[in-house]
């Protein structure tokens, strides 16, 4: 998958219905509802059933990822979602009772685990199960997912759920997401009341498998995508009209970081491939290094299209102004300093690194 370049196709072999991309029109809701449809094709044709991470084609997975996140991040974040759902599922190797189907054309998963303050979701055992209750915000997929693997506690300890959503006691709230960065995702907050879920591994298995590390990537290879969506019009303007030696350089720029952001997914990927189990203890490290760098990149592509391009693309051309706010709002899945600070700790532990060569 190139850096920058004019393609704007979903994933190969992927037909939607005239009109329906996600792209087109500029009324919210519609969006919304257009993606909704594109995710629901997408699991009905089978295109959500990536590669595993770890099992020799991870970056192809994340190829698949990248190329969505090009078209729509809003629709990247929901086949995101459901393509990590199945690896977490598989990770675990869960069991599941006949309502809990792992795959299927009507199957669409969302991982729903967001803890921020102000928020609690409890697990309580009752007689013949599981019940939760209370709200779980930042649930992408709330009105088009069909399951969702939810984060809850259990006293002190954080435990998966799966959830069917379309049982009685769970509900989006709504108008629970009320900004325009990544409202095409449905991200609202679900409340939970005495909802009936199956345990998915044991309490903190969730966190403490190397596929959590794995996944992480993921999203960061989301990110570059949408880097990329931000950057094509950058590249757009330049063949189409003279731009200057500076909105050039700007161009210039932005290949070199997205290319360099290429590349070390590459090499993340193989390291993925050939130790998945994470025998070695690198996984935590290389991740945190590489959504620190993509995260700045994608950071990098936002600043410099905007200074190249002016407020023009931003107030005429929809389709970049929800790029620029989707990647925006996405972006902050890295939470900044304080992801910064503990790769900081990592490496000052870490004897294996660029500081011990």
């Amino acid at each position: 998958m190139g850096p920058v370049t004019g393609d704007d196709s979903p994933a190969p072999g992927v037909v939607l219905a005239a009109g329906a991309g996600p792209g087109r029109g500029t009324d919210p809701e519609q969006h919304r509802r257009c993606i909704a449809q594109a995710f629901t094709r997408l699991a009905a044709c089978g295109h959500l059933d990536l590669p595993l991470p770890g099992r020799g084609r991870t970056r192809t997975r994340w190829e698949a990822l990248g190329q969505w996140a090009r078209w729509d991040l809003s629709l990247a974040r929901l086949a995101e979602g459901h393509a990590d759902a199945i690896a977490i599922l598989a990770d675990l190797d869960a069991q599941h009772g006949d309502d809990i189907p792992v795959t299927g054309p009507d199957v669409r998963w969302g991982v729903w685990a967001a803890e921020p303050p102000g928020y609690s979701l409890a697990a309580r055992r009752v007689p013949g199960g599981w019940r939760l209750s209370g709200v779980k915000p930042f649930c992408s997929g709330a009105r088009v997912c069909t399951h969702a693997l939810v984060s809850a506690r259990e006293g002190e300890s954080r435990r998966l759920f799966a959830v069917r959503t379309d049982q009685p006691g769970i509900g989006p709230v709504p108008d629970s997401w009320p900004g325009p960065g990544m409202a095409g995702s449905d991200t609202l907050d679900v409340g939970f009341d005495a909802v009936r879920a199956t345990p998915v591994g044991e309490p903190g298995a969730y966190l403490q498998r190397p596929g959590f590390h794995h996944g992480g990537i993921g999203v960061a290879a989301c990110w570059q995508g949408g880097a990329a969506a931000v950057a094509r019009t950058l590249l757009t303007a330049s063949r189409t009209w003279d731009l200057g030696p500076h909105a050039l350089a700007h161009l210039g720029a932005v290949d070199a970081r997205l290319s360099t952001v290429d590349v070390l997914l590459d090499g993340a990927a193989t390291a993925v491939d050939a130790d998945p189990h994470d025998r070695e203890g690198k996984a935590a490290l290389r991740t945190m290094r590489v959504r620190a760098a993509v995260e700045d990149a994608a950071d990098d592509v936002l600043r410099r299209v905007g200074r190249a391009l002016g407020a023009t693309p931003l107030g005429h051309d929809a389709v970049h102004a929800r790029a620029v706010a989707d990647l925006t709002v996405y972006l902050r899945q890295h939470h900044a300093e304080r992801d910064l600070a503990a790769l900081g700790r990592a490496a000052s532990e870490s004897r294996s690194g660029w500081g011990d060569t």
